[in-house]
């Protein structure tokens, strides 16, 4: 029980030094990069409840998103 914890813990840990790490400009380009996603993203929705159908709305969703983020639904992952 307390392994989990522990790795848990030290992951936070990494993840803080990992924050500190980055510059001011790095630290805009990415809160930029997070916009133009929730916009990205936004946008898919919009599709989706048009009724166009997943296969355009996430055809459109990897234009819109190239360069954006990794994988090929814009950096966000589904549990279906």
């Amino acid at each position: 029980m307390k392994r989990p914890l522990l790795t848990w813990l030290a992951s936070c840990s990494l993840v803080g030094l990992a924050q500190a790490q980055h510059s001011d400009a790095e630290l805009k380009e990415d809160i930029a990069r997070h916009r133009a996603m929730a916009v990205a993203h936004e946008a898919a929705a919009r599709c989706l409840e048009a009724g166009k159908g997943e296969k355009q709305c996430y055809a459109e969703l990897t234009v819109t998103c190239k360069g954006l983020a990794l994988g090929k639904f814009c950096g966000l992952r589904h549990a279906h």
